[in-house]
């Protein structure tokens, strides 16, 4: 399915979801150059939301650039698979395979990136069009870290990821909607 069919066919689970549905697909419809990050306006993303089996924890790692515990994620930098990123993503992130349990989106979201330092090179301010796929993974296989881009892995309890996380932000509009998504 290609990603404006599967855009399409996502139902949002509230107001922001329906405004941001509507928002992405202009973007596809409208940028032939979407999935690439050299267009500085925005691009897509696309994270793994891993789970372990009893849906008590989720994957987060240390980011480098944000200084805080976030869940996995990533450029698509061309490909239009957008499942097969996720679990390029989850596997450079974290060293782990996790197993998808839907094809479907299991969340969507337009996240501002400020403009900041990333291998020496200054990358303004843009939009992520991110697409959220839902993965699961044992809590006690192996990790690894990327130091290109964390400096820790780390399952979290749903209910500390408030206390982790030092982007409030992402926690108000982000994470509590996986959270509630996921139980």
């Amino acid at each position: 399915m290609n990603i404006i069919d599967a855009l399409k066919k996502y139902v949002p689970v509230n107001i922001r979801e329906e405004k941001d549905r509507e928002m992405m697909l202009r973007f596809l419809e409208n940028e032939k150059d979407c999935l690439l990050r050299e267009n500085l306006a925005g691009h897509i993303t696309v994270s793994p939301w891993v789970v372990n089996k009893d849906r008590t924890k989720t994957l987060f790692c240390y980011h480098n650039i944000y200084n805080s515990w976030s869940w996995l994620g990533g450029h698509a930098d061309g490909e239009s698979d957008l499942i097969s990123v996720a679990f390029r993503e989850a596997k450079e992130e974290t060293g782990i395979s996790p197993e998808l349990l839907s094809e479907e989106i299991f969340s969507i979201e337009i996240l501002p990136v400020l403009g900041h330092m990333k291998k020496g090179e200054y990358v303004p301010s843009h939009i992520h069009y991110n697409f959220t796929f839902l993965f699961e993974a044992d809590e006690h296989e192996d990790t690894a870290v990327n130091p290109e881009e964390n400096s820790a892995v780390k399952w979290i309890a749903l209910d500390d990821i408030e206390k982790m996380s030092t982007e409030p932000w992402m926690v108000e509009n982000i994470y509590k909607k996986l959270i509630e998504k996921t139980k």
